[in-house]
């Protein structure tokens, strides 16, 4: 496995985390772990998740580089467009290469196939993640708040971690606000108690006191999303390659978009947008 491939999988666990957690729900005034049996339950059998689509602001820093989306949100998967880099709109050039990208991507058959198999994947992907939480915890009450109650977490040391994002979950703790009316999470924090090897070491590992940070909103009745995401992860790739996943994303300036829009009617929506943006 390559450096660059193993930075790869070491980032990619820990987004999936922090995504993952991100879409968890809850339900009802329950014993903890009842409660979370619940939140995964309404995750992974969502009542209108596939129904709702959004257009929304994508704000995003990743490892100091900062850049700025819009992002359409379609049945087969979601569209973007940049917007600005580093707080600067693009050049003549950058947005012809943007229009061409995004044309290319929303009339090839290929492509569409491939975003309807990414969502899936990420899909699955999460659901098999979220299943793994009632076990990797140990979970408690710590108080209320009028709707909102607070559940702490730490690692169960009963669990025997199934894969990567397993021994990741396995070294987690935190704590989470959920709305105990709408049975929905408002946030949730963690960060990691103990050190992670991937390979026994060999393949890298996550230092110690990396932490990740999610909220949430409902949007639209019984829909919530994210609205912000934080990580801030250190560690080491093939023992010697040092990385820092340092993430952070704001999603704002939500508008709702009709369920059975297609690749092709988001494209068109993000250009005719930067056409009339050219125009003022």
């Amino acid at each position: 496995m390559t450096t660059h491939s193993s930075r790869i999988m070491l980032t990619g666990v820990i987004l999936v985390l922090a995504r993952c957690l991100g879409a968890a729900q809850t339900a009802g005034q329950q014993a903890p772990v009842e409660l979370v049996k619940a939140v995964i339950y309404n995750e992974v059998h969502p009542a209108n998740h596939d129904e709702v689509h959004w257009k929304y602001r994508l704000e995003k820093m990743l490892d100091g580089k900062q850049e700025t989306r819009e992002v359409v949100e379609t049945k087969s998967g979601s569209l973007d467009k940049l917007l600005s880099i580093a707080g600067n709109p693009l050049n003549d050039v950058q947005q012809r290469g943007e229009a061409d990208r995004i044309l290319k991507l929303s009339r090839d058959p290929g492509q569409q196939r491939k975003a309807e198999q990414a969502k899936r994947k990420d899909a699955d992907q999460c659901n098999s993640f979220l299943q793994m939480i009632p076990n990797a915890f140990v979970f408690e009450n710590a108080g209320q708040n009028g709707d909102l109650m607070k559940i702490t977490f730490r690692p169960n040391p009963n669990f025997q971690a199934p894969s990567r994002e397993g021994k990741v979950l396995q070294q987690m703790a935190g704590e989470m606000w959920v709305d105990a009316r709408q049975k929905r999470l408002v946030s949730i924090d963690g960060q990691l108690v103990n050190e992670v090897k991937f390979g026994g070491g060999l393949l890298g590992h996550l230092e110690k006191g990396g932490q990740f940070a999610v909220k949430r909103a409902e949007l639209a009745t019984g829909d919530w999303e994210v609205t912000e995401i934080n990580v801030n992860m250190h560690g080491k790739a093939l023992l010697f390659k040092s990385i820092s996943v340092q993430q952070k994303e704001i999603h704002s300036n939500f508008e709702r978009v009709p369920e059975d829009l297609t690749l092709g009617d988001a494209a068109n929506l993000l250009l005719q947008q930067a056409l009339v943006a050219a125009k003022q």
